[in-house]
Formats: structure tokens, C-alpha cells, sequence
């Protein structure tokens, strides 16, 4: 099962959803690669919906710096929407949550590239 569920665009917004558990490796191979292929063509706006995952380990969040790292170097940058109360305390307590502007739904997070 893949990483990414869908991608859905809003605007000039790419909302990717997630899906199931993220442990980097090959998954983080895979959001990397598209993170990459959004910002060759030019969409350097990336929400994050984190709706679907369950679990997340220290390479899971390894792999969301990374693609932090990747949309601020383009000049984007990228949100996460929806995260699990268990994901939201991880963010929390690895002081992530000071790096990462997180929102309750996809919609709060569209608004606020606004």
C-alpha cells in the first residue's frame, strides 16, 4: 500500500493525503519524490493531510522535516492538517510543533496560505 492515498488540488494548493503508517524508508523515498515534483512545477504550496495515518515513528517525522526542509528551500512551504491526537502529542514533545504550522482540517490550513 502506498503512502500517499490521493493528491487533490485547491487552488493553487496541493493537499496530499496520507495514509496509514509512516515510518519512512521507501515511504519517505516516495513523498520526496513528489515534494521534488511539485516544486519543478512550480507548486510550492503542500498540505499535509495526515487524516488517514496512525502511527508515526522518528523516521516518519525525519521524513516530514525533510520535506519541510525541501518546500523552504523552494521558497514554499508545507502544512499539516488533521493529525492524530497521539501524532499531535509526538509533535509536541519533540518540539516539532514549533516548526510545523499544524491545523485541525485541510480547509484551516488552505486558509491560512491566504
Amino acid at each position: 500500500m502506498s503512502l500517499i492515498a490521493k493528491e487533490t488540488q485547491n487552488g493553487a494548493v496541493t493537499i496530499i493525503h496520507l495514509n496509514g503508517d509512516v515510518l519512512g524508508g521507501p515511504d519517505a523515498a516516495q513523498l520526496n519524490d513528489r515534494l521534488h515534483q511539485l516544486v519543478s512545477s512550480g507548486n510550492l504550496k503542500v498540505v499535509l493531510d495526515l487524516a488517514g495515518v496512525s502511527f508515526m515513528n522518528s523516521s516518519g517525522l525525519g521524513m516530514l522535516i525533510g520535506g519541510l526542509t525541501t518546500m523552504k528551500n523552494a521558497g514554499g512551504s508545507l502544512k499539516l492538517a488533521n493529525p492524530a491526537e497521539r501524532i499531535q502529542s509526538l509533535l509536541v514533545i519533540t518540539k516539532l510543533s514549533t516548526l510545523f504550522s499544524t491545523y485541525k482540517s485541510v480547509e484551516e490550513a488552505i486558509e491560512s496560505f491566504t
